[in-house]
């Protein structure tokens, strides 16, 4: 496999670009409001004791220019593991220069080469030139299922409750 050299695994001096980064998304999907993630959140999910959270970066000029945020998931039915990619996001100053298809194929080798069978994330509906790229990859939306999630009072609420 060939490693293209814009693209590392994040270091904890990353982090404040990459919660730009996490900020940036946000806003472009309309929903910089829901978006709470500090420095200290991020560099503990990545660099804690325990890290859950993974991170490749992609650099532009010396520059931290896009990021792929993911965990691993579980496949029941394939029995092994794979990985969610939480958020891919480029900076639009430098999309078109193959970041982000760069940052998808390094996911895609971690997952070859860790025998992971599936490489999974959401796209929003509306974000037809995020669709039409992962599409030129061969990746295929399921249309079948539909994500359903509780946050804030709904989950508060079936949290409280007694088993």
């Amino acid at each position: 496999m060939q490693t293209d050299e814009r693209i590392r695994r994040a270091r904890p001096e990353d982090v404040p670009a990459i919660v730009e980064l996490v900020y940036a998304l946000a806003e472009y999907e309309r929903a910089r409001d829901e978006c709470h993630l500090t420095a200290d959140q991020l560099h503990t999910a990545l660099f804690g004791d325990t890290p859950a959270v993974f991170c490749h970066v992609a650099e532009h000029e010396g520059q931290v220019a896009g990021c792929a945020l993911w965990f691993l998931s579980f496949s029941t039915w394939r029995g092994v593991h794979g990985i969610y990619l939480e958020d891919l996001f480029v900076r639009p100053e430098t999309r078109g220069t193959g970041l982000g298809k760069a940052l998808l194929t390094a996911l895609a080798q971690e997952c070859v080469r860790n025998n992971y069978e599936r490489l999974e994330w959401s796209v929003l509906n509306w974000n037809t030139p995020a669709i039409d790229f992962y599409k030129s990859l061969g990746a295929t939306p399921q249309d079948e299922w539909t994500i359903y999630r509780l946050t804030d009072e709904a989950l508060t609420t079936l949290g409280s409750q007694k088993i």
